[in-house]
């Protein structure tokens, strides 16, 4: 397969799912592990598409219906997320009750978390470990174990939650819009943030500035629903968001 007939598939298949691993792109081009990564060096620098480790994502489009792959998702706008989920971690007090949603921003405030006083619950297996670790009262959900997120979702994990009453709920979303609210692009993800976010007494979503604008497939509430801690506002989303709490990095 000629070079340019090779950059022309890779742009095409990352653009249609919006994301790729290396492995994906592997088995869909039938090229070598070196021979894609150093098509995605190239396209890279040519501007054509995101170079992350372990795959590429897409420059175009804002509308996505699959969650990326975990290991993506974390090379993405790594200054920003760690100083939302700093101060994210800061809100939690002694006697909290305190959920929080798998993701790769959520993920980022374990290492923040200092408050030992307060009970956690979660739906991601990892969120769990580390806080186990850190000597932290922690409850997981049961449920389906959904490989891309490293979430517990599905209907056992919901029926588990509209048993609770949290203090306060820290999430995740894949994209935030006035009209769309916040969005995630899988249904049964989708389900398990609206019911944790109707279980808690306060919500906090936790999103750097390029979430704004983009939409995905499935609503889980809407933005009044939850107060948003982000990177970057300017005078037009803060007139657009009234509940926003902007960080400094």
């Amino acid at each position: 397969m000629l070079t340019e007939e090779r950059f022309a598939r890779i742009l095409s298949l990352i653009d249609r799912k919006g994301s790729a691993t290396v492995t994906e792109l592997m088995k869909e081009i039938d090229a070598s592990e070196s021979t894609i990564r150093r098509d995605l060096e190239t396209l890279d620098k040519t501007g054509q598409l995101i170079k992350v480790r372990g795959g590429a994502i897409s420059k175009n489009g804002s509308y996505t219906t699959r969650d990326d792959e975990v290991v993506l998702r974390q090379q993405r706008n790594v200054d920003a997320k760690e100083s939302i989920a700093k101060y994210a971690a800061s809100l939690i007090e002694n006697r909290d009750f305190v959920y929080i949603d798998a993701g790769t921003t959520t993920e980022k405030m374990l290492r923040y978390i200092t408050n030992r006083e307060a009970i956690y619950v979660t739906n991601a297996v990892s969120h769990a470990m580390k806080l186990a670790a850190i000597g932290c009262t922690v409850f997981i959900l049961g449920g389906e174990f959904k490989y891309a997120t490293e979430a517990i979702v599905g209907e056992e994990a919901i029926a588990s939650l509209s048993k609770y009453n949290f203090t306060k709920g820290f999430f995740g979303a894949n994209g935030i819009t006035e009209k769309n609210g916040f969005t995630t692009p899988e249904i049964k993800e989708a389900l398990i943030k609206r019911q944790a976010m109707a279980s808690c007494k306060e919500s906090y979503v936790l999103a750097d500035h390029s979430k704004f604008g983009q939409i995905s497939a499935v609503s889980f509430g809407q933005v009044e629903d939850a107060t948003i801690i982000t990177d970057q506002t300017d005078e037009t989303m803060k007139n657009t968001y009234k509940n926003l709490v902007e960080v400094v990095q």
